[in-house]
């Protein structure tokens, strides 16, 4: 078990949280893009896995036309990876020896799981105190669903967020991807104030974090309208009340659309100038944002018949120089091709020890004085055991050899 060539275990210099120990014991999307985020915020990230029951996205499977899941290298990136079967006594023990070397635990098992293995936040903060620990799941760590299976779909529909998610004469369209990293991101702003606290007080604390309560924070105005008005808003699809323009149209080429947005009068002047269609000025029905609400199917059968003529890039680049909100559809590859993106690092290609290479998402943040980095390439399963169990905890050569041998690093 070599030590790794894959890029430097220490976290650059610099970064927010570097001297940050986290030690994530998350599964599948949210809790593991919490931790992900902080990872990127210069935190060292210690992923606690095992072949027992390997993470579902790191199973080699054939998606997205390769044999692993492009969303666990996602955010398993910038990680260290150690292997440890939590059903084993021993495997317990080692992980609360992480734990007592960490900073932050992040977990998303189901509410209980944590306790069964005998690692919940009471006997934890034993362990380290001062400890922060997060703790994400479906419903949340009490209530009488808090034992629920949760999923993203779920996590919206149950939030509410999916009914007003599709259009007026569909189904509810219940938000994927969205909602797992939505979740995580919710999560690591919450670790992060927690943690914070813990720096002023000594204190630390367990974060309770509940995937469908996010959803919920999202549908705030509909609520708002409902205890107000008695009725709940339903699914506009494109639509947003007293804004026309508002919509996608198709444009020039195959599967090209561009997002329009016409909010003030000044704007729908310049649009209509752009359009030549100084008819439009001086119709009565367009002469308000409220009455082009309401005649805004027929103008986005206008408008939509004036951007098939024309790709989507001419479009947002005439729109936009008009002070008009327009902008491209992009796919996965336009975005990997943005020069606007590369050039902020929003992009960035990373080359595996092998000498692969892909393109990431980099971090979300511009820091002035202390850079975010994504450093790392996705671990192998159990690829820092030498380092954790050696270099970070001081077991010996042997010892590890024994633990490896009877399964407890596993």
């Amino acid at each position: 078990m070599a030590r790794s060539e894959n890029a430097p275990i220490r976290n650059p210099g610099g970064a927010p949280l570097q001297g940050v120990r986290v030690a994530d014991f998350t599964m599948h999307a949210a809790g593991p893009f919490c931790a992900h985020m902080l990872s990127l915020l210069g935190a060292q990230c210690i992923k606690i896995e095992t072949a027992v029951r390997p993470d579902i996205f790191r199973k080699p499977h054939p998606v997205y036309g390769r044999m692993g899941a492009a969303s666990f290298d996602q955010v398993a990136s910038n990680k260290l990876s150690v292997q440890l079967n939590l059903k084993s006594p021993e495997g317990v023990d080692l992980a609360k020896r992480i734990v007592a070397v960490s900073d932050i635990v992040a977990e998303s098992f189901r509410p209980g799981v944590m306790e069964r293995l005998g690692l919940g936040y009471e006997v934890l903060k034993q362990v380290r105190p001062g400890l922060v620990m997060v703790s994400i799941s479906a419903s949340g760590q009490t209530g009488p669903e808090r034992g629920y299976a949760g999923y993203a779909p779920l996590f919206g529909a149950a939030g509410g967020l999916g009914t007003l998610t599709g259009y007026e004469d569909g189904p509810p369209t219940e938000i994927r991807h969205v909602m797992d990293h939505s979740t995580g991101l919710t999560a690591a702003m919450g670790t992060l104030a927690a943690y914070l606290r813990k720096q002023r007080t000594g204190l630390g604390q367990h974060v309770d974090v509940a995937a469908r309560e996010v959803a919920c924070g999202f549908i705030g105005d509909a609520l708002l309208q409902y205890a107000a008005t008695g009725t709940a808003p339903r699914r506009m699809g494109n639509d947003m009340p007293q804004i026309a323009p508002h919509n996608t149209y198709a444009c020039a080429g195959e599967d090209a659309w561009v997002a329009i947005v016409v909010e003030t009068d000044a704007q729908w002047r310049a649009f209509s100038t752009v359009l030549q269609r100084s008819d439009w000025l001086a119709d009565t029905r367009y002469a308000t944002a409220a009455s082009r609400w309401t005649h805004r199917r027929e103008l986005d059968a206008a408008v939509g018949a004036w951007t098939r003529e024309r790709s989507r890039e001419e479009v947002t680049q005439v729109l936009q120089a008009a002070g008009v909100a327009a902008f491209p559809s992009y796919t996965a590859q336009d975005i990997v091709d943005d020069p606007h993106m590369r050039e902020r690092g929003a992009i960035k290609t990373m080359t595996s020890p092998q000498g692969e290479t892909r393109s990431v998402v980099g971090p979300p943040w511009r820091f002035s004085r202390s850079p975010a980095a994504l450093e790392r390439w996705t671990p192998a399963l159990g690829e820092h055991n030498d380092y954790v169990f050696g270099e970070l905890l001081g077991l010996s050569r042997a010892r590890i050899e024994e633990l490896v041998a009877t399964k407890v690093i596993y």
